[in-house]
């Protein structure tokens, strides 16, 4: 019996479609521009964007990496949540090889900031401060429910950084599951941003890759970066391929996976000894709570994982399933029973 794999939705599999549209791609030396693949996805990726340009990177946290030493430079203050994932999940690269100075602001449980918190944080010139240079947000967002923000909330943010002369930065790994939840165009969530990424091996099920978009000249400015962190490919165009495979028929289909996030959470809601939140589930990530105190954490996963379902800690009792591309409705009934008999057992 395959396992029910709740984990996250970077353990899809690319569809025999898409492995033989990578199978035929049509491949050059992208370090020259010469990767007829790789230039197609950034044009698409810039177009859905609303952007100018676009720039192809192996994964997300290099997207975000890049975003962030090309906004600034060494010493600068940048601003994010404080369980923003360029915070808590990626090795603390923008310090360790950017010289950035992070400075958190308490993230919302639905992923916003407020925006006094963004005001009274951003320091003036003065000769004892860090310049402050970049507010970094997060679309949706994977520790808050995969909360989606809104275009109401961004508007006022982009009045705030405006006000203040801050640039912005938005990780976008799921911003197309935030437009479908929020029924917007992606471009319209993007508008304002200084730059953006997302991430095509999540639920868009491509095997490989994040994108950049931005403006030309922020985009020239990421493609030296991305040099001086290795990561110029040369026929990248064979994993370029599955990214516009993913634009052109993957992107809809994330409605099943947010279907799938529903019912997976009315499920738990009906099992005794744990808890979740129906109203906050928005997109394709839910949390739950074991709340039976006479089961450990360590012994919920072991006993969950024997029956087939897989899913991870995220905090004191408190644990993380993301649905996605390969999962069925049929699985996640599978799950729920699963759940069920393991607290039974009890």
């Amino acid at each position: 019996m395959k396992s029910v794999d709740l984990r996250s939705d970077t353990v899809t599999l690319p569809s025999e479609a898409m492995r033989e549209a990578m199978a035929r791609a049509k491949v050059g030396d992208d370090v020259f521009k010469e990767d007829p693949s790789v230039n197609q996805l950034q044009e698409m990726a810039a177009e859905r964007v609303g952007k100018e340009a676009a720039l192809f990177v192996t994964s997300g946290t290099m997207a975000n990496l890049v975003c962030l030493l090309s906004h600034a430079e060494r010493g600068d203050e940048i601003y994010l949540g404080d369980l923003s994932h360029i915070f808590l999940n990626e090795a603390g690269g923008s310090s360790a090889l950017g010289g950035l100075h992070p400075r958190t602001i308490r993230n919302n449980e639905d992923g916003t900031l407020n925006l006094a918190d963004i005001e009274a944080a951003v320091r003036p010139d003065n000769v004892h401060y860090p310049h402050s240079r970049l507010l970094c947000l997060e679309n949706t967002h994977n520790q808050c429910w995969g909360s989606p923000l809104s275009l109401g909330y961004l508007e006022n943010i982009f009045k705030l950084t405006g006000r203040l002369g801050l640039k912005t930065h938005l990780d976008g790994a799921r911003i197309f599951n935030a437009a479908l939840s929020e029924d917007v165009a992606v471009s319209q969530l993007a508008r304002g941003f200084d730059s953006v990424s997302f991430c095509l091996s999540k639920g868009l099920g491509a095997p490989v890759g994040s994108v950049i978009c931005g403006s030309r000249p922020f985009i020239q400015r990421a493609t030296r970066i991305r040099k001086q962190l290795g990561g110029g490919m040369r026929q990248a165009g064979i994993i370029a391929a599955g990214g516009i495979y993913a634009l052109d028929h993957m992107v809809e289909r994330l409605a099943e996976d947010h279907a799938m996030a529903r019912r997976l959470a009315q499920g738990i809601d009906s099992i005794e000894g744990i808890e979740t939140q129906l109203q906050r589930i928005r997109t394709n990530i839910l949390f739950f709570d074991l709340v039976d105190k006479r089961l450990s954490s360590a012994q919920l996963l072991e006993r969950a994982a024997e029956k087939g379902v897989l899913f991870l800690k995220m905090g004191n009792r408190r644990f993380r399933m993301v649905t996605h591309y390969g999962l069925t409705m049929e699985d996640i009934d599978r799950a729920v029973a699963a759940l069920q008999e393991v607290m039974t057992a009890t």
